[in-house]
């Protein structure tokens, strides 16, 4: 695999001596470079060698000083600089397997990659490595590592995975545990299955590698209408997710006064689905799980509530927020917050049914366009409109059916808004394109 640079970045030390976007980095410190794994482990040091082969063939030898944690400053063709790998699991609950036909193809790959899972948050299983993947995880100090673990009771997870190496979790947990890695745990609950008992205990197994567990997140099993084939699925209620509440509540309790955190925590989907009280900011600490929805509505809410005074009220302007049905009231309420404060300000919150992957799916994060375009009359839209960024692709500007926000801005001739998810942005963003009176 050639590690094929594609970009140097402004007043690096590849700028400096002459690296140049084409070129391929052959070796560090006479040390073949087979991925992103070799290149940051090689690269930490004051004193490095390199190879470098040019566009036309020529081969420079570079002896570099610089500081310990110095970067080149290049990014590869390849982000890992080798192909991802992976996933040979069949997760009863896998969202890719739920998938409808005709979507773009990167969408039906499934990774279960350490590396990706150090670069970029993504969460691996752990089954698909051998014994000697482990080993590289601890040499070269990957960590934190994201895990999505789901259940320690190793015949469970095997039928969970379906894979029937899955039920070495623990002891591979464990050997992490005892190198230092830290590591943050998933678990995708499934009413009936690895519910109730089965998630104290898996908590509690979990929370005898703290601290080298950090936490662990319970999210609920998300399902589409296109589930042919697969295992039957049932969704939590009002009853199912409160009784989870419940039964994690007690361990939070105990964590609480033995470590100082909660260690455990639900994602607010169970909150909303219960009808339950939000807990407190102190509770989610420093928000460490909002890509597994953990505290997103809490977050939202304490940024709403600071920055209205922030607020211009001498302004005027009409916005139309794009919403799924879990956040529509959170939505709602803030927007009626800001409207208080300035009622020259009007917010239409706009709840779009998630057609495109069936009714059950809730979530904003997996509206498409095409069900905004669908639900959204053009003579109902406002001056401008307002999406979370975590409707789109991560760095793009596509929804997950291709349809991008330039799309939107043409179908509704309005300029289409981006915002953080966390709120953050929301009333700075009001004020930026409200108009002066």
């Amino acid at each position: 695999m050639k590690n094929i640079i594609s970009k140097i970045l402004p007043n690096s030390l590849a700028e400096e001596i002459g690296i140049e976007v084409g070129d391929i980095l052959l070796t560090i410190n006479g040390e073949e470079v087979k991925d992103i794994l070799d290149y940051k482990f090689l690269m930490a040091d004051e004193y490095i060698e390199i190879e470098i082969e040019k566009n036309d063939g020529e081969v420079w030898e570079l002896e570099i000083e610089k500081d310990y944690q110095e970067d080149l400053g290049v990014e590869f063709q390849k982000s890992i600089m080798d192909d991802a790998k992976s996933c040979h699991n069949k997760c009863i609950f896998c969202f890719i397997d739920q998938l409808p036909k005709g979507m773009r193809e990167s969408l039906y790959f499934k990774d279960d990659d350490s590396r990706l899972s150090f670069l970029q948050g993504n969460f691996v299983t752990l089954t698909n490595m051998k014994d000697e993947d482990i080993d590289r995880i601890i040499k070269y100090r990957i960590s934190p590592i994201n895990v999505s673990v789901h259940t320690t009771n190793p015949e469970l997870r095997k039928q969970m995975l379906n894979n029937r190496f899955a039920g070495s979790i623990y002891e591979r947990l464990v050997k992490l545990s005892k190198a230092g890695i830290s590591i943050n745990c998933q678990v995708v609950l499934c009413p009936g299955i690895n519910d109730g008992e089965e998630l104290v205990k898996t908590v509690e197994d979990l929370y005898k590698l703290y601290p080298s567990v950090e936490n662990v997140a319970v999210v609920p099993v998300g399902i589409t209408k296109y589930r042919q084939g697969l295992a039957n699925l049932k969704l939590f209620d009002k009853e199912s997710a409160a009784r989870e509440l419940k039964n994690i509540r007690d361990l939070q309790e105990k964590y609480i006064k033995e470590i100082g955190t909660p260690f455990v925590r639900l994602s607010d989907e169970f909150y909303v689905t219960a009808d339950a009280e939000i807990p407190s900011s102190e509770f989610y600490e420093e928000f460490h799980q909002l890509e597994d929805g953990v505290g997103m509505i809490r977050i939202f809410r304490d940024y709403i509530d600071s920055d209205l005074k922030n607020l211009s009220k001498d302004k005027s302007g009409k916005f139309t927020v794009i919403t799924g049905k879990s956040a529509y009231n959170e939505l709602y309420n803030a927007s009626k917050k800001i409207e208080n404060v300035n009622n020259k300000i009007k917010i239409d919150v706009v709840k779009i049914i998630n057609n495109f992957f069936g009714e059950n799916i809730t979530v904003a994060g997996l509206i498409t366009g095409k069900d905004i375009m669908e639900q959204l009359k053009k003579d109902q839209a406002g001056d401008y409109i307002i999406i979370p960024k975590n409707m789109l692709r991560s760095g793009d500007t596509v929804f997950l059916d291709d349809v991008t926000v330039e799309d939107l801005e043409k179908h509704y001739n309005k300029e289409i808004i981006v915002c953080e998810y966390t709120g953050e942005d929301f009333i700075e963003k009001i004020n930026m394109y409200s108009k002066e009176d």
